[in-house]
């Protein structure tokens, strides 16, 4: 599916591998990642230089995503490499593999 469908997408943007991370919801995945790599996405990832899309994930609705997105923002650091790296072992950016 396109990030441009109904539903929503949940997604953690890196820097580099094991580095600071953004979790973070949208209804439009290829446009919200270029947001943030032209620093208008979130204040947090233009100060701390977050340009790679290490994770993504579709929901079935935008309730399902902002719930999704709220959980994973809880989860201990150790528990969100642990989710990255099953699917995305080194942090290579996944954003022509997602979109």
């Amino acid at each position: 599916m396109r990030g441009g469908e109904r539903g929503g997408w949940v997604y953690i943007m890196a820097h580099r591998y094991r580095g600071t991370m953004y979790v973070g919801v949208t209804a439009n995945l290829p446009a919200r990642i270029k947001q943030h790599r032209g620093g208008a996405g979130s204040d947090f990832c233009r100060r701390y230089g977050l340009s790679r899309l290490v994770w993504a994930e579709r929901c079935a609705t935008m309730l399902d995503g902002i719930a999704h997105e709220k959980r994973l923002k809880r989860w201990r650091r150790e528990w969100k490499f642990a989710l990255i790296e099953r699917g995305n072992p080194e942090w290579q950016d996944m954003f022509d593999r997602v979109v």
